[in-house]
């Protein structure tokens, strides 16, 4: 009976372990980089919050992150700031995400051979990417 009891055991840790992650609709906050190998020009979003977002609930990576970047890259394209490479930072807090952010854009301050412009999110708005099923 005692081995029945420690192979069921067994069985159902190796069952929970074996489950896959999903990716839940949170709120995140998230802000977009972007500069150029041909310019000495950057760019910061500012730090949006997103209400549905989706985020790997093992990893905690963002869904379709590379989208995200580039929505950013298009509109910077828009605007005439083209081949920009862009990323995509995000954070479940503001908190989380304002001490990324002030830490890049220390980085690129504290060198001071580059020039800083900032994107109001009047100006470029993240939109959300539904999760594919």
């Amino acid at each position: 009976m005692e081995l029945k009891r420690r192979l069921l055991c067994a069985i159902m840790v190796l069952a929970s372990l074996s489950t896959f992650a999903e990716n839940k609709a949170r709120t995140v906050y998230m802000y977009g980089f972007a500069a150029s190998f041909n310019d000495s020009t950057v760019y910061f979003t500012e730090i949006q919050q997103l209400d549905s977002a989706y985020v790997d609930s093992k990893t905690k990576f963002l869904y379709s992150r590379e989208n995200y970047s580039y929505q950013l890259r298009d509109y910077l394209g828009t605007q005439g700031f083209k081949n920009a490479t862009c990323i995509t930072s995000f954070a479940m807090t503001r908190k989380e995400a304002e001490k990324k952010y002030l830490k890049l854009r220390k980085r690129y301050l504290e060198k001071g051979n580059y020039n800083i412009k900032y994107l109001k999110e009047q100006d470029f708005r993240f939109q959300p990417i539904t999760e594919d099923k």
